[in-house]
């Protein structure tokens, strides 16, 4: 068995590293004295600038916040003749807000994945529960460290109990005379007490040097060891605050004798000397919230006699009598605790001849045994693959459909054009455009639900585009919250998609008295049309033109004026194209399932064979493009795809993504080709986590969409134009299911 593992390595400092050093060990350890066939190599993460001299067993690193070495290092392991990966995680080890960069890399894994936990937050923000709990679901094992651990992953991140494993953080399996380690640190006629680990304000170690004067008081011989580093993000941000602090408070509680600052990362070996030295190993973190500690496990695991605080870990590790505790930053309490323990050694070597035989267990080379049983598994299970299923079918996986957030968003003006998350941001106001897109959905809402808030809303989107249309038919786009212009005409994209609002609502008017107004509009507008220069916005009133036509098919001059705009298309395309370039431009840009969608549309009205043609041939390039991998990639707008350039992945937005939800509906309906409904799943799925960093976009607390995702993960604002596309794409989802049941 080839085992990848994925996570931090010596010689970079961090107890993640350690950890996932030893399990490497352990597991060829194991290869050895059992006769396995096990081999391996490690993926280790470098952070920032930093890099390291590995051994020879890290075959690949990832630059924690460079996404291109998470995509190659998914390759490499695909490519090792690993049989299974482990990933040890860790919030803070990988890049992107999160860590979400380790989520595209799990996702184009090919072989089965054991996930190690180190820390599983209570109560985790939007971001963290969305990372976590996506690992998990990419993952066939998880392994957790605490009983405690497994109760929070089923439920708070609803993830099945049988997914996960239990095994007991490993300790190295040293062992050094106490007697001699003493002798080693100069330390033979003193009581030791130890703290080790990073050193950072959550170790509570001022709670510890504040009891020590009534200790030393009674017990002169005691010092106490703080062994660790500075934790380097500390470093980073407020360097040596915290340990200068706790040296001025030694000083300050004249125990200058008594307390002894080590400050290095310690190896192994001399780590557990000191452990050996140490009388009592005390962890007094300051709240509950530590789901997992090495340090504490290594205590145990080295026959220490433990006082702790009753964080989670501790409150597990310590029962049955193998420690002691005391309450969270109660000095008074640790320093009667730390007297008494001191008054009775019998007391004290009881302590230490119950964590001894504990710590038996959970040595290294036992824990391998573990890790490998759970890999076998893991390698069987993966050779199950699920049966592929027509995607149209499955609806079971979609939200409600819900005008929570858009009831939010909108007042008796209109909608209001951006969130602060899932509120309001009253101070951007509104815009044309999103109170285009707002009506072309509460309308497609009334069509196929018949439902009665969206008739309700109809009116308020319709008299917004009334009130911002000028006496030459064109339409300004931005007012103010206090209802003042704020342009005096509007963009060509915001003309485009009002006309395909407008369109629309002739051709699927709720009343008359809706279609009277809609008609004023749009032929108000007409006269424009053929001025429009951008090919978003001619696209976009085409498709509205299309609607308008489908209901009135006698206007032989609007069916001139469509078939003018189409060829407008037509020309550019040819313009631009070349053999490996089949579009518009000379660039994929934003919005870009909206220019075949046109075209498609534009087919069943004027049903030219080079209309079909160009809208097919533009489909297929931007599938090729985007639609790969059983997921759709959006092109970023951060940069976009220029010809012969390098395709952008960020800034992805949800209207993109709408654009080729509706791009693929419409080819099922001129074509009737079913794949067209699996791409338009597909695309859907976007929005649901099927991405590239494999993340909903849908928030299923507000009922809104967010407005994208950057390199540095999710942008959590949930503005009109991105919940807007997720409601109209959810409610060409629906359509498309009934015309496939249509046909079947």
């Amino acid at each position: 068995m080839k085992i990848a593992f994925i996570g931090t390595y010596p010689p970079r400092e961090c107890g993640i590293g350690t950890f996932t050093n030893n399990l490497f060990t352990s597991v060829i350890i194991n290869d050895t004295k059992k006769g396995y066939s096990n081999d391996g190599f490690v993926v280790a993460m470098n952070d920032f600038t930093n890099k390291y001299e590995y051994p020879e067993e890290v075959k690949l690193t990832i630059r924690q916040e460079h996404q291109e070495d998470y995509i190659q290092a998914a390759q490499f392991i695909n490519h090792s003749g690993a049989e299974v990966c482990i990933l040890e995680h860790e919030f803070g080890i990988f890049g992107g807000q999160n860590g979400v960069y380790i989520l595209p890399l799990l996702h184009r894994l090919e072989i089965p994945l054991i996930v190690t936990l180190h820390t599983i937050l209570k109560t985790p923000s939007y971001n963290e529960k969305a990372v976590l709990h996506e690992i998990c679901k990419m993952a066939n094992k998880i392994v957790v460290m605490s009983h405690k651990a497994i109760d929070f992953l089923v439920n708070i991140y609803d993830v099945p109990e049988e997914k996960i494993a239990f095994i007991a953080h490993g300790v190295p399996d040293l062992h050094f005379s106490a007697e001699k380690s003493k002798k080693e640190f100069k330390l033979e006629h003193k009581k030791v007490l130890t703290t080790f680990g990073f050193i950072g304000r959550n170790k509570g170690i001022e709670t510890v040097i504040k009891a020590l004067p009534k200790v030393v008081e009674k017990h002169p011989d005691v010092v106490y060891m703080i062994l660790g580093k500075t934790h380097p993000n500390v470093l980073r941000h407020s360097g040596e605050e915290y340990r200068i602090y706790l040296m001025r408070l030694v000083k300050t509680l004249q125990l200058d004798k008594n307390v002894y600052f080590l400050n290095e990362y310690l190896d192994v070996k001399d780590l557990f000397k000191y452990l050996s030295a140490t009388d009592i190993y005390i962890t007094p973190y300051l709240n509950e919230a530590q789901i997992t500690s090495g340090t504490l496990s290594y205590a145990i695991g080295v026959g220490a006699a433990v006082v702790s605080t009753p964080y989670w870990h501790a409150a597990e590790l310590l029962a049955d009598g193998r420690g002691r505790f005391f309450n969270f930053g109660d000095s008074d309490e640790l320093s009667s605790v730390l007297t008494e323990l001191l008054d009775n050694p019998a007391e004290l070597k009881k302590l230490k001849t119950k964590a001894a035989e504990y710590g038996k267990k959970i040595t290294w080379p036992k824990i391998g045994e573990k890790y490998i049983a759970v890999a076998q598994q893991a390698i069987m299970q993966g050779t199950e693959k699920p049966e592929k299923k027509d995607t149209i079918l499955d609806l079971l996986i979609l939200p409600p459909f819900s005008l929570d957030h858009i009831n939010r968003l909108t007042d008796d003006t209109g909608i209001i054009q951006h969130a602060k998350f899932g509120i309001p941001n009253l101070k951007e106001g509104y815009c044309l455009d999103d109170n285009a897109r707002a009506l072309l959905m509460v309308l497609m809402a009334y069509r196929q639900m018949k439902d009665a808030r969206s008739l309700e809303l109809s009116p308020v989107y319709l008299s917004y585009i009334h009130y911002m249309q000028n006496k030459d038919g064109t339409f300004r786009n931005f007012l103010s919250f206090s209802r003042n212009y704020l342009d005096e005409i509007g963009s060509e994209d915001s003309f485009g998609r009002t006309i395909w609002a407008l369109g629309y609502l002739l051709g699927n008017a709720p009343n008359d008295a809706y279609y009277q107004t809609g008609r004023l509009l749009f032929f108000n507008a007409a006269p424009n049309f053929e001025k429009l220069n951008s090919i978003r916005s001619i696209a976009n009133s085409m498709i509205g033109i299309c609607y308008y036509l489908k209901t009135n098919p006698a206007d032989d001059s609007m069916t001139e004026r469509l078939r003018n705009m189409a060829h407008k298309l037509i020309n550019q395309f040819e313009e631009n194209q070349s053999d490996d370039w089949q579009w518009f431009e000379s660039l994929l840009a934003y919005d870009n399932g909206i220019l075949p969608l046109a075209l498609l549309h534009s087919v069943e009205i004027l049903n030219e064979e080079k209309v079909l043609e160009v809208a097919l041939k533009s489909m297929q390039f931007l599938t090729e493009h985007t639609l790969k991998e059983n997921y759709l990639s959006i092109i970023g707008n951060e940069k976009w795809y220029k010809k012969d350039g390098e395709r952008s992945v960020f800034a992805q937005q949800p209207i993109d993504a709408m654009a080729m939800v509706l791009m693929y509906h419409q080819a099922f309906h001129v074509t009737k080709d079913k794949e067209y409904l699996n791409k338009l799943y597909t695309s859907f799925l976007w929005f649901l986590g099927e991405n590239d960093l494999r993340l909903s976009l849908y928030d299923f607390e507000t009922k809104g969409c967010c407005d994208g995702f950057e390199s540095y993960g999710v942008n959590r604002n949930q503005g009109a134009e991105s919940s807007l596309a997720y409601l109209i794409s959810h409610l060409t989802v629906l359509q498309a299911y009934e015309e496939f049941h249509e046909i079947n």
